[in-house]
Parts: C-alpha cells; structure tokens; sequence
C-alpha cells in the first residue's frame, strides 16, 4: 500500500504520533516543552522516525534531513541543561525544538502528497507548483511562529 515497506511503515508510524503531539504543545504551551510527557512522548517518537529515516530513504537528501532533526532534536532537548546560558537558554531550546517539528512537517507534507491517493497521488512531480507553494507556507510558518514564540518568551518573562 503507497509503495511502502514493511520499514518504511516502522519509520511512518513510528514518527507520525509526533505531530499531534506537537501540535497539542505548540497550541497549549505556545512552544514545545521538553521536560513534561507529552514533550517526553515527541522525544520518543521524533526519535523512532529520526533514525528509522537512515534505513527507508530513497531521496539523497532524506539521510541528511534525518541527520539534521536528530542533532537539532538532542541539542534542543540538552540545552535545558546548560545553566550558564541563562535565559538565552529557553530561546535556543524553543528555536530548535520548533525547528523539528519543520524538519518533520516537510517530508511528511511532501511524501503524503506524492504518495496520496494510492496510485493516484495529489503530486507526480518533485518540481510540482501545489508541493513548492505548501512546502513555502510550511517555511513561512516557521518563520513567523519562531518569531512569535521568541515575542511570547519575551514578554511573558518564562525565559527568567
């Protein structure tokens, strides 16, 4: 089914739970929060779709897209320990915790429109105006909800 592998279906429902999960904080908590367990549960399943990637990609740039959400993810997660950063620390955790979930919308927006309906699929083709104009709104999203989140720390003082 979608010329999907056994793997490929690993790697698929491994990661999908990570986007309600990451919309529930994103619209609860404005940002994603590590340390709670919806936040540990994103962790998890960025995890599971992050490394499963290696093993199912056929696109060349799919390994490094992986590679990139997983140091982003780690160093997102890790940052809240790094004290000496100070309230520099909650902007860099909430930049690169939002940068993940831009890392995990993009294939998944774009495998889902090549691949959906089976054998009929929204998109044929990579270069196709729908998937550049959707993978556009999804940068311009991050573009302004990092810039929101960074407002919202701001003035809300949770970077003290």
């Amino acid at each position: 089914m979608f010329g999907i592998s056994a793997l490929g279906w690993l790697h698929t429902l491994g990661s999908l739970p990570a986007i309600p999960l990451a919309a529930y904080m994103l619209f609860k908590h404005g940002r994603i929060v590590p340390r709670s367990r919806v936040g540990t549960a994103y962790f998890v399943f960025m995890l599971i779709g992050g490394c499963t990637v290696f093993l199912v990609a056929r696109q060349p740039i799919s390994p490094v897209i992986g590679a990139i959400t997983l140091l982003l993810l780690f160093a997102g997660y890790g940052i809240g320990f790094v004290r000496w950063l100070g309230r520099a620390g909650v902007y860099l955790e909430t930049i690169l915790l939002s940068l993940t979930v831009f890392f995990l919308m993009v294939p998944t927006v774009s495998e889902t429109l090549r691949r959906v309906p089976d054998g009929h699929p929204v998109v044929n083709d990579p270069n196709s105006p729908l998937l550049k104009g959707v993978l556009g709104f999804i940068a311009l999203a991050l573009v302004m909800g990092v810039t929101a989140q960074v407002v919202f720390l701001r003035r809300s003082g949770r970077s003290k």
